[in-house]
């Protein structure tokens, strides 16, 4: 198991992050194994620091059936991806731009046949995403919760994975479970961890270091897991949830914005992958080209 320093917590946090020319591509998977984590509201305003920042960044909401970014953002999009699968619309045709520039892929709620994307719907959206012709510099996939068919294809078809946990024993036994099952079955062995809705640091620490101690335990040393950081529990959260706009934009000043930026840089400061494994992938050739 590779240990990561933990990352101190800054005394003095500002949105004034700068960053970094993109030197390729990336395609996180964002991602948990038990629902209510915050997960979504963690892509949103992560994508909207980096935009803000200049980076071009999309996100795709692959809770297929339950749609929740469009929600967050407040958004209103007249097409999804179930219009996309369904060749009723092409993918460009679908994205809808957010706040601070973000692009969005939306997803459809209550069509329970997205539940479960069958091998043509799989190879199909691999193939437009892949055929995609604007410039990007991160996609954040915004995954389902738990160990669906679904959660697992977009996990092993992103390059990185962002596992989303809190401090209830449920929500760390079920990202156990999600790392388990990519791991053994899907042999992905390197994920970032990042806890959400803690009151202090130490708290957040002890997460982390639950879930190095089991997978450890269980998994062997050649999985790589990585302490991305934490959102202390903020009320200006839910607030902004309420008024469906990101944290980042309404309370910019509150904790949880100031984390969210902290988080942002550290995130894409972090190195990619050196390889694409050889697991099929979004932006296949894209990410290929960078390797070459």
């Amino acid at each position: 198991m590779k240990r990561t320093l933990l990352l101190p917590e800054m005394e003095d946090p500002s949105l004034e992050i700068t960053m970094p020319s993109a030197p390729q591509l990336r395609v996180i998977a964002v991602t948990s194994g038990k629902g209510g984590v915050g997960k979504s509201n963690v892509v949103a305003n992560l994508g909207l620091a980096l935009a803000l920042k200049g980076l071009k960044v999309l996100l795709i909401d692959a809770d297929l059936g339950l749609a929740n970014l469009d929600i967050i953002l407040g958004l209103n999009p007249q097409f999804t991806i179930h219009d996309v699968l369904q060749l009723r619309k092409t993918l460009p045709e679908v994205l809808v731009e957010g706040p601070g520039g973000l692009k969005i892929l939306p997803a459809s709620s209550g069509i329970p046949e997205l539940s479960e994307l069958d091998e043509y719907q799989k190879m199909f959206l691999l193939n437009e995403l892949d055929n995609y012709s604007e410039s990007l510099d991160l996609v954040l996939i915004d995954t389902g919760a738990g160990i669906s068919k679904n959660v697992l294809f977009f996990n092993i078809a992103a390059q990185e994975r962002l596992v989303v946990a809190n401090n209830e024993p449920t929500s760390i036994t079920d990202a156990y479970a999600l790392i388990k099952v990519l791991a053994t079955q899907h042999n992905e062995r390197h994920f970032k961890l990042l806890v959400n809705g803690i009151s202090s640091p130490r708290d957040a620490e002890a997460v982390y270091r639950t879930l190095l101690k089991v997978s450890e335990r269980f998994l062997g040393r050649d999985i790589s897991l990585e302490y991305l950081g934490y959102i202390p529990h903020d009320e200006a959260v839910p607030k902004s949830v309420l008024k469906q706009q990101p944290v980042l934009t309404l309370y910019p000043k509150a904790r949880a914005s100031k984390s969210f930026a902290q988080i942002a840089q550290r995130l894409w400061e972090m190195p990619g992958p050196e390889e694409v494994d050889g697991n099929i992938k979004f932006f296949w050739r894209r990410l290929l080209q960078f390797q070459i």
